[in-house]
C-alpha cells in the first residue's frame, strides 16, 4: 500500500492510501477507453481536371458523398495541364457545381484557391 496524491491543486491536497499498481492500471484503462471513443477525421482527396467528363464527375461526387457521410473531410484538387490554365473560369464553374452537389452532406471549410497549376477546395461533413 502506498500514499498516492489524488488532487494536488486543491487546498488541502487530497491523498489516498491504495495499491499504486492498481491505480496505474485504472488510469491506463481510462486512457484506453477515451482513445477508443474518439473519432478520427481523415482527409480524403479527389482529383479532377477542368475537362472531366460527366460520368467521371458523377462517380467522383458519389464517392465524395460517401466520404462525407462517414464523417471525413474531402479535398477536391483540380489540376491544370498545359493550355488548360486558360480555362480557370471553367474550373470555378466546376467548383460551384461541386458545392451545389454536396451541400446536403457537407459545407465548405476552405474555399477554392489557386496554388500554382492546381486549385484546391476542402469540404467538411455537416
Amino acid at each position: 500500500m502506498d500514499l498516492i496524491e489524488i488532487a494536488a491543486n486543491t487546498k488541502p491536497p487530497v491523498c489516498k492510501i491504495m495499491d499504486s499498481g492498481k491505480y496505474k492500471y485504472e488510469l491506463q484503462k481510462k486512457a484506453n477507453l477515451a482513445r477508443k471513443k474518439q473519432k478520427v477525421i481523415l482527409l480524403k482527396e479527389i482529383k479532377l481536371r477542368p475537362v472531366t467528363d460527366v460520368h467521371d464527375y458523377d462517380f467522383k461526387i458519389k464517392n465524395a458523398v460517401k466520404f462525407l457521410t462517414n464523417g471525413d473531410k474531402v479535398k477536391f484538387t483540380i489540376k491544370f495541364k498545359g493550355r488548360e490554365m486558360e480555362f480557370i473560369k471553367a474550373a470555378y464553374d466546376l467548383v460551384r457545381r461541386i458545392i451545389e452537389d454536396v451541400k446536403e452532406v457537407g459545407k465548405v471549410e476552405q474555399s477554392a484557391k489557386m496554388e500554382g497549376r492546381q486549385m484546391t477546395l476542402i469540404i467538411q461533413a455537416l
